[in-house]
């Protein structure tokens, strides 16, 4: 197996857009496994589109170097190559002075050598210098490649590749040029998940143009002979393993919530769980010992919600009977009574929206962004059990709830639904802004799935 990663110098290099490029070029007579370094629900998605195999997170903040190459080595079984895409710059993380929860520490725990793209934009000489500095500041860090991109014309080419292979020992194995058209499918690709059966014209037309782009300026045989070569890694830990169900969760999962990490459903089996997928918009509640309603983009689709009436009654029904329900960010809005979303928001006026009605209070959007690691404690009467816990947060609405609403979770670093709370709990039911990883979070879902079991 060959397994390399590609990161950026900066937010915005281009290193999503091609990232998804070579994946999608590779996947043609390859398997192809992917990896998104951070949380991040999106990137994976389209990961997953290109290449027919679930893309898994590796986020080296919340999850510990053992979970890391837990994760990794099970998503390589069967690959013949593994891509992984790093996350903002190569060395940003949680951190100033270390490099926890960057790319680089994932690059460094997994030994995968680095192919660094570099916005090359207005720069020829000075791409060396960066280059180089990226290459010094840390020599554990093994960047072997570099893919230039924004680059116009052949003497802006000849001169920054010249200047980096001269001054750095460092081949170019890729120079894009800046068109508009790559420029535009960038700013659109990353917008909205991509999702199996649903139609993609416009998303295949873009991967389209893009793979022709990456393909005619990007050297894939040098790029592959740059990579690590052999055996898959040998899975390292229990995490995954299985067992036979004895037990119904269901799973909301439409177009409304599909923020779910791949290894939610490799976690919950192991947990002795059998998933039933079920969509809030379309269906009718299905019968299972508990239900699963995770993050997504509810505020778009809040009339569809709103009509499925026998749907939200469901949920309110078998919360109050004490069925457990875990719902993170948009399962936790759909919870609350009401959405409202401010004028221009869904059109010219205010528009109000009746939900599940789980919780009392509303939801209200958009709100001040709120984007980053949550770090918190969990307590031992919320359906997940006692437990601290590392996750991420990120969301653009305000949850106003009744002022004697109980919290499970206390957080040290993030905001949560109220004043460093989140984790509202009724009954059994949870729901939370913060967005937790099911491998580094695996003894809070097996608590949930052991309270499924009554």
């Amino acid at each position: 197996m060959k397994s390399f990663l590609v990161a950026g110098d900066r937010s915005g290099s281009g290193k999503t857009s091609i990232t998804l490029a070579l994946s999608a070029l590779l996947s043609a007579d390859r398997a192809v496994q992917t990896f998104k370094v951070g949380m991040d629900y999106i990137d994976p998605s389209y990961l997953a589109g290109v290449t027919g195999r679930p893309c898994r997170n590796l986020d080296g903040y919340v999850m510990s170097p053992d979970e890391v190459r837990a994760v990794f080595a099970h998503g390589c079984r069967g690959a013949d190559v593994a891509v992984v895409e790093g996350v903002r710059g190569l060395f940003e993380g949680a951190e100033a002075l270390t490099d926890l929860g960057s790319t680089a520490a994932i690059a460094k725990q997994l030994d995968l050598p680095v192919v660094l793209v570099v916005n090359a934009r207005s720069i020829t000489r000075s791409a060396a210098a960066l280059v180089k500095g990226f290459v010094s500041f840390d020599p554990d860090v093994d960047i072997r490649g570099v893919i230039l991109n924004n680059v116009t014309g052949t003497r802006h080419r000849e001169k920054a590749v010249r200047a980096i292979e001269h001054y750095c020992g460092i081949p170019v194995v890729g120079v894009i040029p800046r068109t508009e058209e790559m420029e535009l499918a960038m700013r659109h690709l990353g917008l909205v998940p991509y999702r199996e059966g649903q139609e993609h014209g416009e998303f295949l037309t873009r991967i389209e143009m893009v793979k022709r782009m990456i393909a005619d300026h990007v050297d894939a045989d040098a790029l592959l002979a740059l990579a690590r070569e052999g055996e898959p890694p040998a899975m390292e830990s229990g995490v995954y393993s299985a067992r036979d169900p004895d037990v119904r969760i269901g799973v909301a999962l439409d177009e409304a919530f599909n923020f779910y990490y791949a290894d939610l459903f490799d976690i919950l089996a192991s947990c002795g769980a059998e998933t039933v997928p079920f969509s809030p918009i379309h269906d009718r509640l299905p019968e299972a010992d508990g239900y699963v309603l995770g993050g997504g983009y509810p505020e778009l689709f809040g009339a569809e919600l709103e009509a499925n009436t026998a749907m939200r009654e469901g949920l309110r029904e078998v919360s109050r009977n004490g069925t457990p329900i875990y719902a993170e960010c948009g399962g936790l809005i759909y919870l609350t009574d009401r959405m409202v979303l401010a004028p221009g928001f869904a059109g010219p006026g205010e528009a109000t929206y009746e939900l599940a009605g789980v919780f009392a209070g509303e939801t209200r959007m958009p709100a001040r962004r709120m984007l980053g690691y949550v770090v918190g404690t969990s307590d031992a009467m919320s359906p997940v059990g006692e437990a601290a816990f590392r996750g991420h947060e990120f969301h653009y609405s305000s949850v106003d709830l009744a002022p004697e609403t109980r919290f499970a979770y206390r957080l040290s670093r993030g905001s949560g639904i109220r004043d460093g709370f989140d984790g509202a709990v009724r009954d059994r039911t949870i729901g939370s802004y913060t967005h937790l990883h099911p491998v580094a979070s695996r003894g809070m879902l097996a608590h949930f799935t052991d309270c499924c079991r009554g």
